[in-house]
């Protein structure tokens, strides 16, 4: 499970021209579900993600998490980080979780974030196409990898 984490202002998404998700201070998350992730992969990437110290302190160090600044989250689904590059021009998207999978697990990591203390989880639509304002603050930008997280 792959995961793309921006520290902002504020997000929101659309899908279909209807405001689905909107957030203020947090992450927007762009969460990629490959085939072979499991719940576990899910859990360890949300609670990694709510722990994550990159809020910035009294002092302007990165040393706060979502927990110390009431920070939101809203989470879009996004097969297309499964992508594989390595061949020609055209990106190929095999190693992508089956859709009943990814979503099921789309909903368990979101499910996680809110179980860890996440003070909100917005999110879009599975599957559905999106379009996304975000604000970034910094910009501060976070690839995880569930797989190198359980290394």
């Amino acid at each position: 499970m792959k995961a793309v984490i921006q520290r902002v202002k504020k997000a929101s998404v659309k899908a279909e021209g209807t405001l689905t998700g909107e957030i203020g201070k947090g992450f927007a998350i762009l969460l990629g579900v490959a085939q072979g992730d499991t719940r576990e992969d899910a859990k360890i990437l949300a609670d990694k993600i709510y722990g994550m110290r990159v809020f910035k302190d009294e002092n302007d160090k990165m040393n706060l998490s979502m927990s110390a600044v009431g920070g939101e989250a809203l989470v879009v689904s996004n097969f297309t980080l499964c992508a594989d590059c390595s061949h020609g021009r055209r990106p190929s998207f095999f190693s992508a979780a089956q859709p009943e999978e990814a979503n099921r697990l789309y909903e368990y990591f979101k499910a996680c974030l809110k179980n860890a203390g996440a003070s909100r989880v917005e999110s879009g639509v599975f599957g559905a196409e999106m379009e996304l304002n975000i604000v970034n603050d910094g910009p501060v930008t976070i690839i995880l990898d569930s797989r190198e997280l359980k290394k």
